[in-house]
């Protein structure tokens, strides 16, 4: 009788540990869990210890934090009739856990496809100078529609970044041209702001030598200063007969 009467207990025993393993759950702090019971939402619960009905009871875990999704390389031909590629990165997390499961079948699959598509449009409908030069904008615009696309998801999308611009070869070769153009014009335009400068100035000190006569036989000597410390030979330069007059009207006198 007591083996006939252990066996029971011990089946009994067995049976409730299973129960209790299949009916105790275990959530992350990041994680919530959607409980539906014969097919109609009970609940939403985590993170901690939960308990569920096996066999009742289906669990869908969600992940509550923020999501990085690399949306491929895109086709795309520009408003001007340019053929690039075009990719990108998202980040989004679930803000409604019960919404993200019962709203859309597969979430990370629906967010992806509707990036993609929205990344397309966009650029689609910008000349590539635009898309080169105003990628904040870009990211501002994409962010806002897929905020609003993915909102009944229950999803919040925090930054959209365009990551990569793969342009033909022949239009990077155009490009590089069009850059070395520029630069050599920007270096023509500073050499005649500089000459420019310097014809100002020579026309300003003139104007001053002009004033002042004896500034000009000044700077004679100057010259003649470097002149001999640099080179040595014999130079021959015209005297200014204003030297002389003194010495002139001394004569004249005596």
């Amino acid at each position: 009788m007591v083996g006939a009467f252990s066996l029971p207990a011990i089946v009994v025993i067995v049976l409730v540990v299973m129960f209790l393993a299949s009916a105790i759950r275990i959530l992350n702090e990041y994680e919530r869990a959607v409980v539906f019971r014969l097919g109609r939402i009970r609940d939403v619960k985590g993170p901690g210890l939960i308990i569920i009905i096996p066999g009742i009871d289906k669990v869908v875990k969600v992940d509550m934090r923020t999501i990085t999704l690399d949306v491929p390389p895109q086709d795309v031909i520009t408003k001007d009739n340019v053929s690039i590629k075009v990719s990108a990165v998202v980040y989004f997390r679930v803000m409604d856990a019960n919404a993200a499961v019962t709203n859309v079948e597969n979430y990370l699959y629906a967010t992806s496809q509707l990036a993609q598509t929205t990344l397309r449009s966009v650029c689609g409908q910008m000349e590539l100078d635009e898309i080169l030069s105003e990628r904040e904008k870009i990211n501002m615009h994409l962010q806002a529609i897929l905020d609003r696309s993915t909102e009944p998801w229950g999803i919040k999308i925090s930054l959209v970044e365009v990551k990569h611009i793969d342009l033909p070869e022949e239009m990077k070769r155009s490009m590089a041209k069009q850059a070395e153009a520029e630069r050599e014009r920007r270096a023509k335009v500073i050499n005649a702001e500089g000459e420019f400068q310097a014809a100002q100035k020579l026309i300003d000190a003139a104007e001053l030598m002009e004033t002042q006569p004896m500034s000009l036989q000044l700077r004679y000597l100057q010259t003649l200063n470097q002149i001999a410390a640099e080179n040595n030979s014999t130079i021959v330069f015209p005297i200014p007969i204003d030297l002389f007059k003194p010495l002139i009207k001394m004569a004249e006198k005596a």
